[in-house]
């Protein structure tokens, strides 16, 4: 049989360096575990007056009334009233359209749209200072006797509502209603990919 030879006593300084090794060992079990336990800081939203909740709205309907009409097309129709005391027939509504190329702020109620105007033998592209007012959330375009060169002096109030426009129109001494449809700016198509053939076998 082996010789077993006997295990020697600790000595002081390999005790003490045990006892404080398990003393560290059971002060780190005992922390509390401050990472795990305490909850995520949660950023508290920034409070914002009435006066910027309001601005921002506003800016928000300005933007969707640009992204309306640029771009788009106004198909419709236009009416022209009689004079008082005329009793002829009246005469019937007739076909109007605007392609408006761009609709741009330019500060406040002024903005700039620029379209092609076609009604009657009429057929010119031209850039038209108007006033947006609000009311409420429905845009309408404002005219007070704007001078076209070549074309008159022009008043009108036109809103609107979804897809539909409606309104009033002055050409010099001529006026009437118009109304009609707004059909936004096609979307880019997007070319078809091919599905990739394999060669033929000769």
């Amino acid at each position: 049989m082996p010789c077993l030879a006997p295990r020697s006593a600790p000595t002081l300084p390999q005790m003490a360096a045990g006892l404080l090794a398990t003393l560290c060992l059971i002060a780190v079990c005992s922390l509390p575990h401050a990472a795990e336990a305490a909850p995520p800081d949660e950023a508290e939203p920034t409070p914002i007056s009435q006066a910027e909740a309001a601005a921002a709205k506003q800016a928000s309907l300005n933007q969707g009334f640009a992204t309306l009409l640029t771009g788009a097309t106004m198909t419709g129709s236009f009416t022209v009233d009689r004079p008082a005391g005329d009793d002829a027939p009246a005469k019937p509504p007739r076909e109007e359209s605007y392609e408006i190329s761009s609709a741009t702020q330019l500060g406040g109620d002024l903005w700039l749209i620029t379209s092609r105007i076609r009604y009657g033998d009429v057929d010119a592209t031209v850039p038209v200072p108007v006033a947006v007012k609000w009311a409420g959330t429905t845009p309408v375009i404002t005219l007070d006797e704007i001078t076209i060169p070549g074309m008159g002096t022009f008043s009108a109030r036109v809103l609107f509502h979804g897809d539909r426009y409606a309104g009033t129109w002055q050409h010099d001494a001529v006026g009437g209603l118009m109304f009609g449809h707004v059909t936004p700016k096609k979307a880019a198509a997007v070319p078809a990919v091919e599905e990739a053939r394999p060669p033929r076998g000769r």
